[in-house]
């Protein structure tokens, strides 16, 4: 894999990190919309699919399955160890048609219209550019391809999130909310002008209310260390993580918060033919 920049190396490392937690029973969100954006694409036996920031195969194994033996899917991820996860999942599934690469997918050169479909679920905001990154996707459709890109609404994992970016900030202010890339399209109307400026602009958008239900409100730390928050984790000391974990779960213990907001947007676009 070509060098990559900070902003990609820092997700890799993040997500490479978080792999352990990946799938665990309170991150089961991952597989429920990875499913739900599947079935928006409505795939069909034989499809070629792209699927971009793939993690363990939330869409790509659905798409898998959908596609059928005729069909295929390239499951493209910076991280490895999500991606290991990905294989052995497709391998207990007796899934051959699916293939888990680590790569950039901006230094991916398929041909122009290689795929009949392109999914991206909670990718597209890790791309420094992403109306150039949806332009790029957008000319890898054949005519008649279907576009589908997911990601993150507002109030994502609350009321953990508060809980968790309260305490970073009482603890280490100088790492506090220092990288939240899907926050820039985090409303329909702010993924749509994205999508626009980026030459599709005939896009349905649909916007879900959905939580996940967690056993004990512990189980949001668990959520913290296999997603985007590891990060951030990652760069405290062990006294400053058993401090921001203290003050996380305090008030959602507190509260008893038995859920996690995971609102997410869904938006499915059609490559007609002359686009």
């Amino acid at each position: 894999m070509t060098q990559l920049d900070p902003d990609k190396a820092r997700t890799a490392v993040t997500y490479s990190a978080a792999a352990d937690h990946f799938d665990d029973p309170p991150l089961a969100f991952w597989a429920r919309i990875g499913e739900r954006t599947v079935e928006r694409a409505r795939l069909e036996p034989g499809h070629r699919v792209l699927d971009v920031c793939s993690g363990t195969g939330a869409s790509a194994i659905p798409a898998a399955r959908a596609v059928g033996p005729t069909g295929s899917v390239l499951a493209v991820d910076l991280a490895e160890p999500l991606l290991d996860r990905g294989r052995a999942k497709a391998r207990a599934l007796g899934l051959s048609n699916v293939d888990f690469r680590c790569a950039d997918v901006e230094a991916l050169d398929p041909p122009p219209g290689s795929f009949d479909a392109v999914i991206c679920v909670f990718g597209i905001f890790f791309m420094p550019d992403m109306p150039a990154a949806v332009r790029r996707l957008w000319g890898w459709l054949k005519p008649g391809g279907t576009l589908a890109i997911t990601t993150w609404g507002e109030r994502v994992l609350e009321p953990g999130n508060t809980a968790f970016w309260d305490a970073i900030r009482a603890h280490r202010p100088d790492v506090y909310k220092t990288f939240r890339p899907w926050e820039r399209i985090d409303t329909p109307g702010a993924l749509r002008a994205m999508l626009a400026e980026a030459g599709v602009a005939a896009c349905a958008v649909d916007a879900e209310r959905s939580s996940q239900a967690l056993d004990s409100p512990d189980d949001w730390w668990i959520i913290a260390l296999g997603s985007g928050y590891r990060g951030t984790i990652d760069k405290l000391d062990p006294g400053a993580q058993e401090a921001v974990k203290r003050d996380t779960l305090a008030p959602l213990r507190e509260r008893n918060a038995l859920t996690a907001e995971t609102n997410a947007l869904y938006a499915i676009a059609t490559k007609h033919p002359g686009r």
